[in-house]
């Protein structure tokens, strides 16, 4: 395995992350923030993904990605219950993608194919 991300899959992370980031409605400060890096810059990003994946693969990444989402959302619905406010599940549609999956069956699943 190699110990650097290649130039796609880093260019493929941004592009997700960028998408990813709006549409949960949050900005790469709050990513930085939640990556416990001072910069927000694309390439500060990039480098904390490097050094995710140097410790643990893609694997790695995804399960730190899915951590800061599981907070996110965690958040979001502390806040719309705080405002009496239903959450808004078309803002989690835009790439079809089903959010309220059981993400502990998710990241088992990733782990078998890790391991393999």
């Amino acid at each position: 395995m190699s110990k650097k991300l290649t130039t796609q899959d880093e260019k493929n992370l941004e592009l997700f992350i960028k998408d990813w980031i709006r549409v949960h409605g949050y900005s790469q400060k709050d990513l930085a923030k939640q990556l416990n890096i001072s910069s927000s810059r694309t390439a500060s990003i990039l480098a904390k993904l490097n050094e995710l994946f140097k410790k643990g693969g893609m694997f790695n990444i995804a399960k730190k990605l899915i951590e800061i989402e599981q907070e996110w959302l965690k958040n979001n619905s502390n806040k719309n219950t705080e405002d009496n406010s239903p959450i808004d599940k078309n803002n989690y549609s835009q790439l079809d993608l089903n959010y309220q999956i059981d993400l502990d069956k998710l990241l088992n699943q990733m782990d078998k194919d890790h391991s393999k």
